[in-house]
This record gives structure tokens, sequence and C-alpha cells, in this order.
């Protein structure tokens, strides 16, 4: 669990971060969104002690970090940027290694860790694990970037728009990825973007940032129902709410029986998205489509119409 109080970041008169209280449940998955200068990424910082605060207090599973020797502290906490950081000269292997060499786990648990961190994602261990990271796309340093970040367990994953230098589909696919890593770990994560649609795919709480202060903390589909304010209307996008409503949620929660004539389309798994079943549709001029789980067990139909409901 992560407790930020009365949290202060201030330099001369301008406060970036301005009295903010926020707590982060174990396991969560959190995303601070705002626009550039709201003060998420120095809000991020001040977790792990990179930024040092002004007032309030922050506190890791109950202890005030600013007892922690930072070094300590780092040691216990992934954290992952958008540059990536590898250091160039060092092999991945070896950037991966990093932190738990710090440790001074024994090698064998440490291969152990980076062979099962690179088959995590998708990067063929023997295949990658003596390249340098000037031989691997941007995509692949980024999957390296996060291996790196959770190589030592840590209790938390600090994310900073880790994602927002790639093009859409290494995007896409990684995001993909670290839906998958989190649901297998459960690890608590505060993760920072700009981007609306990133923080509506990947996160169960989202906490808006406006001047330095929370506007407001809630669930995807309570932002978008109800968002606080005009500024997180127009964050958002006014004319596009209805459309993000059916990216976060999903056809079982529209899951009707299979009935005469329903379901003409190809099946489509219960965990999709209304995005997702509005979008095969059209492709497959249907008006309705089998709903199947992750065994392929026929569960029911879901009809355009249920989509606007």
């Amino acid at each position: 669990m992560i407790e930020i109080d009365g949290v202060i970041k201030q330099y001369g008169d301008r406060k970036v971060v301005d009295e903010v209280s926020l707590t982060v449940e174990k396991g969560a998955f959190c995303v601070l969104l705002g626009t550039s200068g709201c003060g998420k990424s120095t809000l991020l910082k001040m977790v792990n002690r990179l930024i040092p605060l002004n007032g309030g207090t922050i506190r890791i599973g109950g202890e005030d970090i600013s007892t922690v020797p930072p070094e300590q502290l780092r040691r216990r906490i992934g954290y992952a940027i958008q540059s990536t950081g590898l250091f160039p000269h060092w092999s991945i292997e070896d950037n991966i290694a990093t932190v738990p060499r710090l440790l001074k786990w024994p090698e064998p648990r440490i291969r152990d860790r980076v062979t099962e961190l690179l088959e995590m994602l998708h990067l063929e261990p023997e295949t990658y694990r003596r390249k340098w990271p000037s031989q691997l796309s941007g995509g692949q340093q980024q999957r390296v970037g996060v291996a790196r970040a959770l190589a030592a367990e840590p209790e938390l994953l600090l994310m900073d728009e880790p994602f927002g230098a790639l093009d859409p589909i290494t995007r896409d696919s990684l995001q993909v990825e670290l839906t998958r890593i989190h649901r297998a770990t459960g690890m608590t994560t505060l993760f920072v973007t700009h981007d609306i649609d990133e923080a509506l795919r990947l996160a169960d709480r989202i906490v808006i940032m406006d001047a330095g202060k929370i506007v407001q903390h809630t669930t995807p589909i309570e932002l978008l129902e109800h968002p606080a304010n005009d500024f997180v209307r127009d964050f958002i996008g006014r004319s596009e709410i209805s459309l993000k409503l059916l990216s976060v949620r999903t056809v079982a929660e529209r899951l009707r029986p299979i009935e005469a004539g329903s379901g003409t389309g190809e099946p489509i798994a219960a965990t999709a998205s209304l995005r997702e079943a509005l979008s095969r549709m059209i492709a497959q001029r249907a008006d309705s489509l089998p709903v199947q789980d992750a065994e392929g067990t026929l569960l029911g139909a879901v009809r355009l119409q249920d989509l606007v409901r």
C-alpha cells in the first residue's frame, strides 16, 4: 500500500504538487493522469525519493520513506521510464540483473530470474540475453526496461510514461503484456500517462491531476459516467465518452441467451470489450455475435442493440 498524505513540492512560489493526499491499495493498478506540468511525474518521483518533499508524508507498507536510506528504498521498488535507461555497454542479462546483484542474489538464482522475465516478455532468452541494447528495437528495449524493473520482485512498480515514445502497434502489444503481468503478479503499480485511452485500458483506479491537485480519484467506469467537473469532461473528451465507455465495459456484461437467428458473426470472447464487439459487427456486417469463454465453450450471444443499452 502507498499512503501519500498532504504532500507538497514547491519551486519558488509555485507549488508543483499542492497538498496531495492519496492511498493506493495493495495490488491496485493506479494511473496518474493529466496534462503536461500537472505534477503527476513529480509525485511519482517523490515516491522513490528521486525528488525531495517540501511537506507531507509518504508511506510504503506503513513505513515512512523518509526514514529509509534512498538506495535501500529504491531496491524495493521497480522503476521504468520512457527512455528505458538501459546501460549501453552492458548485455541485456546484465541490465536485467542490476538490482538482484546489488542485493547479492546467488548467480544461479539471477540467471533463472533473467530467463523467467525474458520468457514472460516474449524475448527468447538464449537469443536476447547476450545482446546489447543497441541491437534491439525500441519496443524490445522497453520490454527489457520492464524486465529490469521487475527483476528483484519489488513490492511496488513505478512507471513514468514508459510507452510514450513507441509506435501504436508496439505500444498496444506492451499494454497487453503489462496487463497480463499485473494480473499474474498482483503487484501494486503506480503508472503515469497523459493518454486517457491508455489509462482506461490499464487502470483499476484513475487519478486525474490539474495544477498540482487531485481533481478526481475513481474507477474508469465511474470517471466516464460521472466526471467531476468541466476540466475532467474536456480532458477525457466530451464527444467520445460513449465510445470510451464501450472500451471499458465487457461483452460479458451484455450477454444474452442464444436465440433463433442470434450470433450470426464469428465468435467473440466474453472478456472482450463492447468496442471490439462493435468493430467486429461492422467488419462482418453482423447484428449479433456468439460469445465464448477461454475454453471455447459457447456462453450466449451479444447483439448490436445491446451495445447501446
